[in-house]
């Protein structure tokens, strides 16, 4: 083969943190299009916690973020941002490097009506607004997953039924609401249930 051959073949871009290289788009048919909360890059870019059961979903995160992500379509919202941005300095200066090189989703007519139904009509606590937020996002964008360590509001036996359906009674397909360990699971196994 020639350098000037060689030379043609689409360079790999490196530009994101750990080292992870996109899958070049010409080689992608179709990936199942991703929306990422906040809670995601909370645990793969925190320090490692002293608690064992916070270790093994960050360890779990970062297992998903460095060997699955590029099988998605991944999208995150201005909210994600925004949260990405409180607390600790340091700390969101990584959060919001990881999230730097994603598109972002920004609020409609749609998603605000889709957030009021879902804090009316879901049985979800005032304090779960954001939460709300993050689902109606992703219905109205079309999402096909939304990835996430909620498992209080989110990942829940009894609330995602009420989710999924009201998004249904409202015209939108819901997201599968998954964490990354049930992501993993799904692919590995090759059996996708919504």
């Amino acid at each position: 083969m020639s350098a000037e051959t060689v030379s043609s073949y689409p360079v790999t871009a490196w530009r994101e943190p750990f080292g992870v290289a996109e899958t070049p788009a010409e080689y992608v048919l179709h990936r199942p299009r991703l929306y990422l909360d906040t809670t995601i890059p909370s645990y793969l870019t925190a320090r490692t916690s002293r608690d064992l059961v916070t270790a093994r979903l960050q360890r779990i995160t970062s297992r998903w973020w460095n060997s699955w992500r590029t099988q998605f379509d991944i999208r995150v919202s201005t909210l994600v941002i925004d949260e990405a941005k409180a607390g600790n300095p340091e700390a969101a200066r990584r959060r919001l490097s990881v999230l730097s090189h994603l598109p972002v989703l920004g609020k409609t007519d749609h998603s605000e009506r889709l957030w009021e139904r879902l804090m009316e009509d879901c049985g979800l606590p005032r304090g779960a607004a954001a939460d709300a937020e993050h689902v109606a996002l992703a219905t109205v964008h079309k999402m096909d997953f939304l990835l996430t360590w909620n498992c209080a509001h989110l990942v829940n036996p009894q609330i995602t039924p009420k989710i999924a359906s009201l998004c249904r009674s409202e015209g939108y397909s819901c997201p599968a609401l998954c964490t990354p360990q049930q992501l993993m699971e799904t692919y590995e196994h090759a059996h996708i249930t919504r």
